[in-house]
């Protein structure tokens, strides 16, 4: 590619500065020739920043919140730093992640080959075992109320080795064209954490824009850094599967859903996995979030305007 675009790789830190030191020790290495590095810290409790800075500051930009703004917020928080200096491409990208020093050559040269792509994520694969697929990007079961990362588990065998269209591009990381971001918008903060590029894969869609899975792209996440019951991993993660879709389904959906997680899902998963009651406080929380919010004033976002 003879001029390639520019673009702004956004990573959020909170309290996790080990991890984001190993992130963006692996950023240094990749081989695209167009890019800068943009660090949000989300309101870390520690000194994070002052780490970050003293470690990165000669390659990475650093922007400090004072406070926790969410995943969501937070990436909207440098997504709009990249679009006032003029990004061609916004790279979202976990900070639980190690990267192949081409996969952001991989993803542009991809983007640059569909135009009605509005966003490609990699292959993912598990940090612990590094053959073994984490995610190759979603598929969404609307009456189900489910999401499931496409070959999951799997060892790699060459059995997704195509560029590949998906209902949602893994947030773990997602490289955005800048013209997708005016016309679809930024990340919805109601979601906070969870859903989120879900549901901005799904605005887009509405719209005609696509997500796609490149292949030859390829990073490594530690995954289930956050699943524990004090995080509000369970509250949030069953919320935002029916906010979703509530903003973006309809009523039978919401209701199919509902009904399944009621009388087969949660039953089911109990008896196979007793130990997985410690689940139900948070998602019992989710669902009276939800029957609270039938007496609340719904807002815009709600209403998926």
């Amino acid at each position: 590619m003879k001029d390639w675009p520019s673009v702004a790789v956004i990573v959020i830190n909170w309290n996790g500065v080990a991890d984001t030191s190993e992130c963006l020790e692996s950023v240094r290495s990749i081989t695209y020739p167009s890019y800068e590095t943009i660090v949000i810290d989300n309101g870390s409790s520690g000194d994070d920043a002052r780490v970050l800075k003293e470690r990165f500051g000669d390659t990475t930009q650093l922007i400090v919140s004072e406070k926790n703004l969410g995943f969501a917020g937070g990436c909207n928080l440098g997504i709009r730093h990249a679009l006032a200096t003029d990004a061609d491409y916004v790279l979202l990208l976990n900070n639980d992640v190690v990267v192949q020093p081409t996969f952001l050559e991989e993803l542009v040269r991809a983007a640059e080959g569909l135009p009605d792509a509005a966003v490609l994520c990699p292959k993912i694969y598990f940090h612990d075992h590094p053959t073994v697929i984490c995610s190759t990007g979603g598929r969404v079961n609307p009456w189900a109320g489910t999401a499931r990362q496409v070959g999951r588990g799997e060892e790699d065998r060459g059995q997704y080795e195509h560029v590949a269209e998906r209902d949602y591009a893994d947030g773990a990381c997602m490289l955005i064209r800048r013209e997708a971001l005016e016309r679809v918008g930024l990340l919805d903060e109601e979601y906070f954490a969870y859903w989120e590029e879900t549901d901005w894969c799904a605005r887009a869609r509405d719209i005609g824009l696509k997500s796609y899975y490149v292949s030859k792209a390829r990073i490594w996440h530690k995954t289930a850094r956050s699943q524990d019951p004090d995080t509000g991993y369970y509250y949030l993660f069953r919320r935002n599967a029916l906010l979703f879709l509530r903003k973006r389904k309809s009523l039978l959906h919401l209701f199919s859903a509902l009904f399944l997680y009621a009388f087969v899902f949660a039953p089911f998963y109990l008896i196979r996995h007793p130990r997985a009651i410690r689940r139900l406080p948070g998602e019992a929380r989710a669902l009276f979030w939800h029957l609270g919010s039938l007496f609340r004033p719904r807002s815009a976002a709600v209403r998926g305007s």
